[in-house]
């Protein structure tokens, strides 16, 4: 069972749903990434999504987009992603790690090659935001040779065909994307939310995490009792953006928010 399927496992028989913050790797600087990870993990984080700057992050809104910018000052990339990631692992075996990025890094480096050093670095699971089922078999057959969860996201207009076609080629859970736009734009309609996850349900068995618009802790603690997990990225990542030269108060701010969310989402 992978590190994932038994995090959401074990959730549900607590009856408790799975907390994953979205971080860019690299922002502001790149040694403030593990020690940011270890300290969600102790704020109560179950999954992390590592974010893999890209130049053109065509899915983000202006918050994560500029969080891309600047680790991209820093030289980061989807290799110095992985290396720490690897680096994480070696002091949590528990934690599961997500990727989370764009196609074109992968396939610069190449399928086989990326599913290797994810294999090496001890990735759970891969989010490519622009590579849907239709055209990621090849990526998927390599990462599930590899106990890697292929992750997809599912949208507010997605069909029941479309929502088949992510469950028969993911796994790990599927990302529901909540809101029409971009990351960290609009407000989340509850009721759309709950509808739409009814359909969503009759359609697959595996978890479902939701994302876009989460924004403090009783947003997450209404989106918890909807889905199997709520997923938290533009507003932790506005904290770095809000203390550029003091990346220790952003740490301490993102802390503060997870451990208020896990609050809210356990009550």
């Amino acid at each position: 069972m992978s590190r994932l399927a038994a995090t959401f496992e074990q959730l549900s028989k607590t009856g408790r749903k799975a907390l994953i913050p979205f971080v860019t790797a690299g922002d502001p600087r790149p040694d403030f990434t593990l020690p940011l990870m270890h300290a969600m993990v102790e704020a109560g984080a179950d999954v992390i999504e590592l974010g893999v700057p890209f130049s053109d992050p065509m899915a983000d809104g202006p918050v994560i987009q500029r969080a891309s910018e600047r680790a991209l000052e820093h030289k980061m990339s989807l290799r110095r992603t992985l290396a720490i990631a690897a680096e994480f692992r070696k002091t949590n075996q528990q934690t599961p790690v997500v990727l989370m990025g764009y196609v074109n890094p992968i396939e610069a480096m190449g399928y086989e090659d990326f599913a290797n050093a994810a294999q090496r670095a001890e990735i759970d699971g891969v989010l490519t935001v622009d590579l849907p089922p239709e055209e990621a078999e090849e990526c998927v057959a390599l990462l599930k040779a590899r106990d890697i969860d292929p992750i997809f996201l599912l949208a507010p207009n997605s069909t029941d065909e479309r929502i088949k076609k992510m469950d028969a080629a993911g796994s790990g859970y599927l990302y529901y994307v909540s809101l029409k736009g971009v990351t960290g734009a609009g407000h989340l309609d509850t009721a759309d939310v709950e509808t739409k996850l009814k359909q969503i349900r009759a359609n697959t068995r595996l978890p479902v995490a939701i994302g876009f618009g989460v924004k403090d802790a009783q947003t997450a603690k209404t989106v918890a009792g909807l889905g199997d997990g709520v997923v938290i990225g533009s507003a932790l990542i506005s904290k770095v953006e809000a203390n550029p030269d003091d990346p220790e108060r952003a740490k301490r701010e993102i802390i503060e928010l997870l451990v208020a969310m896990r609050q809210a989402m356990d009550s």
